[in-house]
């Protein structure tokens, strides 16, 4: 009897795990950035929260060698105008909202334009799907981000 309750305690254990780390998943991380039109990756984005608040950094640029490597926003206005790609904020304003993460904004630095975006964790966390949009959702792009290890 006490062997069967240890076993079956040890199963609801084993069982409830993955449902938990799924629970917990959150956005935070190191993430690859997969271009939506040509497949090919495009730069490393560093997802960090305050105060609830979720924001993305370019830690890294995937270039062709005959490329600049730290290539200037030189379609962005303000602020950002000529800034360096690299260490620049492109993600910001993400809230949870139930399973979502909305009410953010999105940088497209080769247009220079900012459209408000949303982003969701899928596969257990392992990817997250962005999306930038202009007005409702469904008048937009989505690129799918690869959690890098």
């Amino acid at each position: 009897m006490m062997r069967h309750l240890m076993r079956m305690s040890l199963l609801a254990a084993v069982l409830a795990t993955p449902g938990a780390w799924a629970q917990t998943a959150s956005p935070t991380g190191l993430w690859k950035t997969i271009d939506d039109e040509t497949g090919k990756p495009k730069a490393l984005v560093r997802v960090t929260e305050d105060q609830g608040v979720l924001s993305g950094k370019i830690e890294k640029l995937f270039r062709a060698a005959d490329q600049d490597q730290n290539p200037k926003c030189t379609a962005c206005e303000g602020q950002r105008k000529d800034q360096p790609l690299i260490g620049m904020t492109i993600l910001s304003g993400l809230k949870k909202d139930g399973s979502e993460y909305t009410g953010g904004e999105i940088l497209d630095p080769a247009k220079g334009k900012t459209y408000k975006s949303k982003a969701a964790l899928k596969d257990g966390g392992s990817k997250l799907e962005v999306r930038g949009y202009i007005g409702a959702p469904m008048f937009g792009r989505s690129q799918t981000w690869v959690r890098e290890p």
